[in-house]
């Protein structure tokens, strides 16, 4: 680690210490793990990891944030969450998102009353600024702090002092929730998500480590990792995918030749906000 990345890291130890208790909400991904480890050291007993429960989180994201909290001796809880039920979300509009941090952070807000933590915090680091996040909206009003984003922590800077503590997360692939997967517009429902975590699945399968599944009604289009690409194109891999998403319920399976990309469902409103200005 270099000085730059050393003097972050003790100003997060210094942010948590100074919010003296606090509950994270942790998906397990790398920059909640990341929070949730550092909250724990500083902070002891008067820190909670938090993981919501619901179909929009896939069993193999909660699966990581077992893992870290065994491996870490976190204080680790499960909470159900019910975004599902609200009209608001299962619409899935742009600002989906707020409804389903709205929800999160409400029930995390209310545990960390009852339970006597001063602060819920999230993962949201740096880079998380610059794109469309409609739910980092929903914890400035809920009074959500992002000790890392107040560090000044940025995704490599998170992934390197990871791997300096030696967290398993340090290279783990980006992750979101599974609705992420389904266009602007096109409603959000159980058996959706359902297919999209088994369409994923299939591709951790396959040995492909950072992909998506974009659910686009009878069709399943695949984003892998552009350098995966070369030994993916042939075909027995199509004969697998065609067999194997079919058999999910999908009608056509289709490989996005432009490859894995965060946000590839949010490049409808840059090209809007573009036209705009």
């Amino acid at each position: 680690m270099n000085d730059r990345l050393t003097e972050k890291e003790t100003a997060l130890g210094r942010i948590l210490s100074e919010m003296e208790s606090c509950i994270v909400a942790f998906s397990g991904g790398v920059d909640s793990a990341y929070l949730a480890v550092v909250a724990r050291e500083e902070l002891g007993d008067r820190t909670l990891a938090v993981t919501a429960e619901s179909p929009s989180y896939s069993a193999h994201q909660r699966a990581m944030a077992l893992d870290v909290a065994a491996g870490h001796g976190l204080r680790h809880e499960f909470i159900r969450t019910g975004e599902l039920d609200n009209p608001d979300y299962a619409g899935n509009p742009p600002d989906r998102c707020y409804f389903c941090k709205n929800e999160l952070y409400t029930r995390l807000a209310e545990m960390a009353r009852d339970r006597g933590f001063r602060f819920v915090a999230d993962g949201n680091n740096r880079d998380d600024t610059a794109d469309h996040r409609p739910g980092r909206e929903a914890g400035r009003e809920l009074g959500v702090r992002s000790p890392l984003i107040e560090a000044g922590l940025g995704k490599s800077d998170i992934r390197a002092l990871s791997r300096a503590r030696g967290l398993a997360t340090w290279d783990a692939p980006a992750s979101a929730c599974l609705a992420s997967r389904i266009p602007y517009g096109s409603p959000v429902t159980k058996r959706k998500l359902e297919m999209i975590e088994l369409g994923e699945a299939i591709l951790r399968a396959m040995g492909f480590r950072q992909s998506r599944v974009r659910h686009h009604g009878d069709v399943a289009r695949i984003e892998i990792e552009r350098e995966a690409m070369a030994g993916a194109l042939n075909v027995p891999t199509f004969e697998r995918l065609s067999a194997e998403f079919r058999a999910i319920g999908f009608r056509f399976v289709a490989v996005d030749v432009d490859g894995y990309r965060t946000g590839a469902l949010n490049e409808p409103l840059h090209r809007i906000e573009v036209g705009r200005e």
